[in-house]
């Protein structure tokens, strides 16, 4: 897959962009808060319908105006597809395929495999769980829309299930048998919440095995380093689970049980990464998490994704920067920095340059 070209109107601090892209390494480069994330999180946007920032579409439009719109032309098997986006501040995003309006976002994912690496991401390993689970989902659902369609109705049923909790707490509360009603939105958090956890276990199984494998090159293998998919239930127990935090639910008018409360544990030579390993110890194996996110999707989908990388290069030693940048060759590649110093100082081919400065881009 290659991106061919981006337009931008009133997007963030852009008025207006137009930006024709290299099939392979394409630098952004300038002074901090001068708009170089910004096109990279657009591209990102058109591919996945969000902002890695987890931005609100109103966050996004440039100030002063109404609305946004984000135009991405791309080239998957000899397929041409045009992707465009209207971002509104108070009304939901349209989104067309090839002048085509689509209804889902499910629609559009899959077009365009995308693998965002931002120094954000260094610290995924030391965040808390929600950082961790928002991963799985974000690489699951551009890979498998069944999966996404079962996350979307678990959260809908999450939240219609929470809203009854804090209905039934009100004195205000008229309905009928609570048992009865809890139980039919707990069938169906069940039903999903099952399928969900089978997935990412899955998926975890699979990117172990690929992440061994990078992380014993990137360390010379000293460190042997594990993944393991934490369930906060098991599929065995699940009712019996839901049926015994029932009261505690109804006191705290939220849901305590099912995979919304996920984590992956990460093991390095025995020991929980997330909370003795050093910072470089998780640096590197976020730097191995993403490379081997890129390996999965090429698994999934027999095709290279497109790999933004958001001034990472700051962030990792001399070490891990090469180990990188040898490890991308071939990948159609957007990157942004502060200054070229370090791409020649490795030898690294630049194919495109883009100057970025005050919300305009030129190409040097």
């Amino acid at each position: 897959m290659i991106i061919k070209a981006l337009e931008l109107k009133d997007y963030r601090n852009y008025e207006s962009l137009d930006l024709k892209f290299d099939e392979k390494t394409n630098i952004f480069y300038g002074n901090n808060a001068q708009g170089k994330t910004n096109i990279l999180e657009a591209v990102y946007i058109a591919c996945t319908t969000k902002s890695h920032r987890r931005s609100k579409d109103r966050e996004i439009v440039k100030f002063g105006t109404d609305e946004a719109h984000i135009r991405l032309f791309l080239k998957k098997r000899d397929i041409d597809y045009r992707i465009d986006m209207h971002l509104r501040k108070n009304k939901k995003k349209a989104v067309a395929i090839n002048g085509i309006p689509i209804k889902k976002a499910s629609e559009l994912l899959g077009i365009a495999n995308v693998v965002f690496f931002s120094p954000e991401d260094l610290n995924i390993i030391k965040n808390g769980p929600s950082e961790r689970r928002r991963f799985i989902d974000m690489e699951l659902c551009q890979l498998d829309k069944i999966y996404l369609s079962d996350l979307v109705n678990y959260n809908k049923c999450l939240e219609q299930r929470n809203k009854l909790l804090k209905d039934i707490s009100s004195k205000f509360y008229k309905g009928g048998s609570i048992k009865d009603t809890l139980e039919i939105w707990d069938e169906q958090l069940i039903n999903y919440g099952k399928r969900i956890i089978n997935h990412r276990k899955n998926f975890i199984s699979k990117l172990d095995s690929i992440m061994k494998d990078i992380h014993s090159s990137l360390t010379g293998s000293d460190e042997k380093i594990e993944l393991i998919y934490e369930s906060d239930v098991d599929i065995d127990n699940y009712h019996e689970k839901f049926a015994d935090s029932r009261n505690q639910d109804l006191k705290y008018c939220s849901t305590s049980v099912g995979p919304h409360r996920d984590d992956i544990k990460f093991v390095l030579s025995g020991i929980d990464l997330r909370k003795f390993g050093s910072q470089g110890q998780q640096r590197t194996v976020a730097l191995a998490l993403k490379l081997s996110e890129i390996e999965m999707v090429r698994n999934a989908t027999n095709d290279d994704p497109v790999l933004l990388l958001d001034d990472v290069l700051s962030e990792l030693d001399s070490n891990r920067q090469n180990f990188l940048l040898k490890s991308i060759g071939g990948i159609q590649t957007m990157v942004t920095c502060t200054g070229l110093d370090e791409f020649i100082k490795n030898r690294f081919e630049i194919d495109r340059v883009f100057n970025v400065c005050q919300g305009k881009a030129c190409m040097d």
